[in-house]
């Protein structure tokens, strides 16, 4: 049978020859309805020690694209070469096709198309169709609309234009289309849960974007619980509103901003307030509102009751975990107020207890997008864990009998544990230990990373600020900004709220919070979280880890580190988190804060959008005050007291993104014998690899975490292994050579005679390359271009000394099989 006459074409000359020219004919447009290469995911981010880098294997990018009009898909298209059947791209095209949730799948390798029709609107799901048969633009949407069961009006409302601005990612497509799409088919309560960082305010901007540009939806409130939240997005995602915005307040500080040379501009925002009178403007469409500025218990404050409860047809409610589920909140009253009116809950973390729920008020989300997929994705930034275990904390402490505090107050006789500490007992000794390791982790990592660290109450945070002062005194002396308290009593650490979330302001460092009660504005670049507060609830531990998520790989920020004192990190094992850490570290005590290399965040997730979130301010509530004159709340004790970090507990996660708990010798061992089932196998295998840094990347892709076991190991003081030497040892259990100890077996053999005096001296340089740097070094292309190949000639005149680089390439790979000629044990 003779081979197709386009079977040397690649798959780019499928597209470009055969497929695009099928989809134009068809009526399909560049300009309106086709996106080629349409990046989907861009590919999760690894962390390996203090680097970081995408997954290319997470990427997922489709062929083709096609859309109604820009952000209304309909259909994907992928393509693949000659050398594979019509249909070979289908199973791609499904995947890609349920993360867009649209129903028409195409696979084509030029011949024709398989056509998959979800809708199965004759009754078929897939079938085989040539390249002239491709469906028009108005065939595939009238199926759309019947298979969505959608009236003219629903139509009109659904196919409305989104606002000019940045393509959305496919998660935001989703939360958009499906919440205009419910409502237009007059679905009152919407409720989105979008994992924090993912864009949730630019998702609600579209959505009333199209809503009110269709005439669905004419008057709209925004409430949000933070007002640098309103500020920031009426100048930011919610500006083409302009003109027909304002703020539901009789007054506003101005927005700065720092344009790229520096210049600082401040922008003010129209009020909808009277200052005077305090009597609002009805004027305005849309009015974007502080839910605490409009509600109060004085009849006055409540402005929002100049509003007939008719006024608003669409509310949409930020980060309505809070307040908003709970039947006697002041936002409750505001939706129950305007009852009349859609609205639209936004959360990162549904929040679901006896007492409040946002699903009993929202109903079930319509679309979700968790924490873990966001990871997954590459769209929120991984995490490690940093395990700090004291020994007051974790054995417990009890007073001698009779013994009193720092006041002289009497202690109770009892066992005190880690619950204790910080709300019944104070040790001004642990608050040293916790800032110094603090301290010592950002002096290994960066100094200057932004922290937040959550203490349990304004008390304990205050303390906290002054222990981490005199830890960092060296800085704190000329920039006492290094550190600074921001609580809710505290006036001047509110101030510099703005400053820390800034990303261009160096100062402050590090903010010394107490409880977190809501989110509000996140710091884009928070490289650390510490941890020493009592974490019970699962809504709380999420909000505090979204403190971290959002990337700024512009700015440096690809990942975060939690440093934990408190255990809090163990709800990592509840059912309901949905994203674990790539690594947690628990370090022993003499050793560094810094953890080894965590592994790669595992393959899976669930596809379900998320705007600025942050942390809040709160004050001390009962029982979280001082010393009292009599029976005191707390008891405090000073340096007669030691505290010590007690142990070391290090887990990694598995290829099926579970935390373990064994050994990394162990894990290393099991994995490894998983894919070799025995030494002269793996040995075998690594012999007839023509890239061993091809070999190695793949065993880690697959679980064998070659940085952090090198870190493990080198504890017992084997350094300098080769990867190879590494492996034989763990798993196989086999004295291992140095690098240095190889490429010195090799020299002595003098096994490369038959080259020239130039390529001898190349072979004897890669050797010594090899001892300081490893294998992938002197496998890499850009070798010659280091010292000292440099001065032994150019890149081109060392590969000719061998004859041509097919001869240089044949060369070093002799070179290789005598590195691992022979295992050490059979010398």
């Amino acid at each position: 049978m003779s081979a197709s006459p386009q079977s040397h074409l690649s798959e780019t000359d499928i597209c470009d020859r055969f497929i695009t020219p099928a989809l134009v004919q068809a009526g399909w447009t560049r300009e309106q309805h086709i996106l080629r290469e349409y990046t989907l995911r861009p590919g999760r981010v690894v962390v390996r020690g203090q680097a970081s880098h995408r997954d290319k294997a997470s990427m997922l990018r489709a062929d083709y694209v096609l859309f109604h009009k820009p952000n209304v898909p309909l259909a994907v298209v992928e393509a693949k070469d000659a050398k594979h059947s019509v249909g070979a791209g289908m199973p791609q095209a499904i995947q890609y096709a349920e993360l867009l949730g649209v129903p028409f799948s195409f696979a084509s390798n030029g011949d024709g198309f398989v056509f998959r029709d979800a809708t199965l609107s004759d009754g078929m799901l897939e079938r085989d169709i040539t390249l002239n048969q491709f469906p028009t633009p108005a065939e595939l949407w009238a199926k759309y609309c019947a298979w969505k069961g959608w009236t003219p009006a629903v139509e009109h409302i659904a196919a409305t234009d989104y606002a000019p601005s940045k393509t959305p990612r496919y998660y935001q497509l989703g939360a958009i289309n499906r919440t205009v799409e419910a409502i237009a088919a007059g679905q009152n309560r919407v409720l989105l849960v979008m994992a924090t960082g993912t864009g949730k305010t630019y998702t609600a901007f579209q959505i009333i974007w199209r809503l009110w540009k269709s005439g669905a939806k004419k008057r709209i409130l925004f409430l949000a619980d933070r007002n640098i939240l309103i500020d920031q997005t009426m100048v930011n995602d919610f500006r083409p509103f302009k003109g027909a915005m304002a703020k539901l307040s009789p007054h506003a500080k101005g927005v700065e901003r720092v344009d790229a040379q520096g210049q600082i501009t401040v922008e003010d925002v129209d009020l909808a307030v009277n200052k005077t009178t305090k009597v609002v403007d009805k004027s305005y469409e849309i009015y974007l509102s502080l839910y605490q500025a409009v509600t109060g218990t004085q009849e006055e404050r409540n402005i929002y009751k100049q509003f007939s409860p008719d006024f608003f047809d669409l509310i949409v409610v930020d980060e309505c975990h809070r307040g908003s589920a709970a039947e006697d909140s002041a936002w409750r009253d505001i939706l129950t107020y305007f009852a009349s009116a859609t609205q639209i809950g936004l959360t990162a973390t549904p929040k679901e207890t006896e007492d409040v729920s946002n699903i009993d008020y929202f109903g079930e989300p319509l679309y979700t997008y968790s924490l873990k997929q966001g990871i997954e994705d590459g769209y929120l930034a991984p995490y490690k864990v940093v395990r700090v275990d004291l020994d007051k904390d974790t054995f417990g402490w009890r007073p001698t009998e009779g013994q009193r505090d720092k006041f002289g107050h009497l202690i109770e006789d009892r066992i005190y544990t880690g619950a204790d500490m910080n709300r019944k007992l104070v040790m001004e000794q642990r608050d040293a230990v916790v800032a110094a390791k603090v301290t010592e982790y950002l002096k290994a990592t960066d100094r200057y990373a932004k922290t937040i660290v959550f203490c349990e109450d304004i008390e304990h945070a205050e303390r906290m600020r002054k222990a981490l002062s005199n830890a960092n005194a060296d800085l704190c002396a000329t920039q006492p900004k290094y550190v600074v308290q921001i609580t809710g009593d505290n006036l001047e650490g509110k101030r510099e709220l703005d400053n820390f979330i800034d990303p261009e302001k160096t100062y402050p460092v590090i903010a010394v919070t107490s409880k977190l009660m809501s989110t509000g504005v996140d710091a884009q670049t928070c490289k650390l979280i510490v941890l020493d507060q009592t974490i019970k609830s699962m809504t709380l531990f999420k909000q505090i880890i979204g403190r971290g998520t959002r990337l700024r790989e512009d700015l440096g920020k690809s990942w975060f580190t939690i440093l934990d004192f408190k255990r809090a990190t163990e709800l990592f094992a509840d059912k309901d988190f949905d994203g674990e850490p790539v690594q947690v570290y628990e370090p022993q005590p003499g050793e560094p804060m810094a953890p080894p290399p965590p592994v790669d965040l595992p393959p899976t997730g669930q596809p379900g959008g998320a705007g600025p979130d942050a942390w809040p301010l709160t004050t001390a509530g009962p029982g979280e005050g001082g010393a009292g004159a009599d029976e005191p709340r707390k008891y405090t004790l000073g340096s007669n007291v030691t505290v010590a970090v007690a142990r070391e507990r290090v887990q990694y996660l598995n290829a099926d993104g579970k935390l373990i708990t064994e050994s990394l010798r162990d894990y290393t061992r099991i994995n490894l014998l998983k894919k070799y089932d025995s030494l002269d196998q793996f040995l075998q295998t690594w012999q007839q690899a023509d890239r061993k840094a091809a070999l190695l990347a793949e065993l880690e892709s697959e679980g064998v975490l070659l940085d952090a076991l090198a870190a493990e190991v080198a504890r017992t003081g084997m350094v300098d292994l080769d990867p190879f030497d590494l492996l034989l040892h763990v798993a196989y259990d086999q004295p291992p050579l140095t690098r240095r100890e190889r490429a010195q077996r090799v020299k002595k053999r003098n096994v490369f005679t038959q080259y020239g005096p130039v390529a001898r001296k190349v072979l004897d340089a890669l050797l010594d390359k090899y001892a300081d740097e490893g294998i992938a070094t002197i496998e890499s292309n850009e070798v010659f271009k280091l010292q000292p190949f440099t001065d032994l000639g150019s890149p081109v005149e060392l590969v000719r000394s061998f004859g041509g680089r097919p001869e240089y390439l044949s060369a070093l790979q002799a070179l290789e099989q005598a590195l691992y000629a022979t295992h050490p044990a059979h010398y």
